[in-house]
């Protein structure tokens, strides 16, 4: 009978063999799989001595996936085997598709039970079926990848009816698979069906599930959802309105926590509990800014240019501003043009941080030609000094993690 280590050896002595079969075959057809190659990921191959108290599943996680001796450990308990033949089919397997070693060992970490299932019954299907919907070998590895519980769900009662249920929500199989290449987790969610149809049955509407699917499918994904829904419309959001998807992205990811700091920078500067919900209300996104994003937007708004704070309740859009690169070059112009006192009385104040880039030029640039060419150098070289700013804190961010 041959012992582990010489098991071990004579795949590694195997590899170049394969290695070269790879070369002269680099297009892997999904629908050629059944070769069932010697495992032959390129790594810096090293048996482990493993101690007689620990299991062949320990001995092979160590010296074959390159698993630390703890989680080697740790994965053996609900992992056993005593031969290699399954795990190295199923590690044949992934390889064959292109996976890395680091990939697998992501993988095999996740759903550790994999390496015992038979690859072209249990793996190949779930591949073809991706590759069925347009999914290239390239994203199966990303997918896969991002999201091993996929792994382990049958293909039949729950891969294709959730793949179904999400195309739902989409007008083509093309648009289903970019929203899976960008995440592919929740389609293993048990949950994720009933909370969409919880949503759906609450007035949300179709495009702000698809907005919630592209964006934030997680949480589609989370415990208890219908509890937030029903605080939402409690605090006045229609399930019907496009803002609903944003104002549940807040809630659900804003823990109770930092909601309240958010909500005591607001009161800082004079708000209400009941400007926060009207605000809130009126622009989710408010919620989702940091609290010294909202102090410096405050300081800046009532220090430096002298406005009234409560002016930003009516427009909490602000708040998701630059306030480098649109507010404080914008209100340059602006106190310039009042100097001169060419903007009307009673004007207001925070319309034209709301404009877009070129209604903004327009109206409050191009249109006083004796000042056009002053004032257009000042606008940018504010946000040239900011773009400049943003860069050296990218600088010293890549210098900190050198």
């Amino acid at each position: 009978m041959v012992n582990p280590h010489t098991h071990r050896v004579l795949l590694f002595l195997r590899l170049n063999k394969f290695s070269t079969l790879r070369t002269h075959h680099s297009h892997h057809s999904l629908l050629n799989l059944n070769i069932n190659p010697p495992f032959s990921l390129r790594f810096n191959y090293k048996f482990a001595t493993v101690p007689n108290a620990r299991s062949f599943a320990v001995s092979y996680l160590v010296s074959t996936c390159g698993f630390s001796s703890e989680s080697a450990l740790s994965a053996s308990r609900n992992l056993h085997f005593d031969s290699p033949r399954k795990p190295d089919s199923v590690l044949a397997f992934f390889s064959a598709h292109g996976f890395s070693l680091s990939q697998i060992r992501t993988i095999v970490k996740c759903v550790n039970r994999i390496l015992l299932c038979n690859p072209n019954k249990v793996l190949l299907p779930k591949f073809l079926f991706l590759r069925s919907k347009g999914a290239s070998d390239a994203d199966i590895v990303h997918m896969v990848t991002t999201g091993p519980l996929f792994l382990t769900r049958s293909l039949a009662n729950h891969i294709v009816p959730s793949y179904l249920f999400v195309k739902r929500f989409f007008d083509s199989n093309k648009q289903t698979m970019a929203c899976l290449r960008r995440n592919f987790c929740f389609i293993s969610a048990t949950g994720f069906s009933l909370n969409v149809q919880m949503l759906l049955d609450n007035g949300v509407k179709r495009s702000s599930i698809a907005k919630l699917l592209r964006m934030w499918p997680s949480i589609l994904c989370s415990y208890n959802l219908s509890n937030t829904v029903r605080e939402l419309k409690e605090m006045g959001f229609c399930p019907s309105t496009t803002s609903f998807a944003v104002a549940l992205l807040a809630k659900r990811t804003v823990n109770k926590a930092k909601w309240g700091d958010k909500v005591e920078v607001f009161k800082k500067w004079g708000w209400s509990e009941e400007h926060v919900l009207m605000a809130f209300r009126r622009h989710p996104y408010c919620m989702l800014s940091s609290p010294k994003k909202i102090d410096a937007v405050f300081s800046f708004w009532v220090e430096e240019l002298g406005y009234s704070s409560l002016e930003l309740f009516k427009s909490p859009i602000i708040f998701q501003l630059s306030l480098q690169k649109r507010i404080v070059p914008r209100s340059l112009v602006l106190r310039f043009l009042a100097k001169k006192d060419l903007r009307k009385k009673g004007a207001s104040y925070v319309t034209p941080f709301l404009m877009t880039e070129n209604v903004f030029l327009e109206k409050f640039v191009n249109r006083y030609e004796k000042h056009s060419s002053q004032l257009l150098k000042m606008y940018e070289k504010s946000k040239n000094v900011a773009n400049i700013g943003e860069e050296e804190e990218e600088e010293k961010k890549k210098i900190l993690c050198l």
